[in-house]
């Protein structure tokens, strides 16, 4: 039976370095989902770092939308996936319609908030029935300060849930910091 794997942590903190060494564990034929899109050449130079460091073999799916079709697809045609990362796709579908959230209303934000926790829940199930292992890649956003301005609050809020969705989904959740994993959820599925 497929596992669903959780591995947070703050920025720089080794989460994906430690989720790539546990998704090799469950075999050598890998599907790695880059939720990230190459806006700048800043961005476009870390995607290729980050190609560069994993092995050449794994196949790379590059999606932020609609996760649970692409999993339908591939459903037994890999040992696991690894999904890098959760707070990306959180962040493009938030833009992905580019609404003002300066000017959107509560109503506006909690429409948006849904539609990310339906793209989440069919992810999630879409794993779940294709059985196979899964590490998901996402930052810990909630151990700063409240954030200034609204959008980044909107972000932080969202996100924030998002990683509590999953946490409660997933049979496991390791915490990494300073480039040690924690081990902090085993087992059962809470939600």
């Amino acid at each position: 039976m497929g596992r669903l794997t959780l591995v947070t942590g703050g920025a720089r903190s080794g989460k994906s370095t430690f989720a790539e060494k546990l998704v090799a564990s469950f075999g050598d034929n890998i599907c790695y989902i880059a939720t990230s899109i190459p806006f700048d050449e800043g961005m476009i130079d870390r995607i290729k770092k980050h190609k560069e460091q994993r092995p050449s073999d794994w196949d790379t799916l590059e999606a932020y939308e609609d996760i649970h079709l692409h999993i339908a697809k591939r459903t037994g045609n890999y040992d696991a996936y690894i999904l890098d990362c959760i707070t990306l796709l959180v962040t493009n579908l938030m833009f992905k319609d580019m609404p003002d959230y300066d000017t959107l209303d509560f109503d506006g934000i909690e429409g948006i908030e849904r539609m990310i926790a339906e793209q989440i829940d069919l992810m999630v199930q879409a794993m779940r029935l294709a059985d196979d292992n899964v590490v998901l890649v996402t930052n810990e956003v909630g151990l700063g300060i409240v954030p200034e301005n609204k959008i980044a609050r909107v972000y932080r809020d969202i996100a924030g849930r998002v990683n509590q969705q999953l946490g409660n989904l997933c049979d496991d959740v390791y915490l990494v910091v300073c480039g040690q994993a924690m081990h902090i959820k085993k087992g059962e599925v809470i939600g």
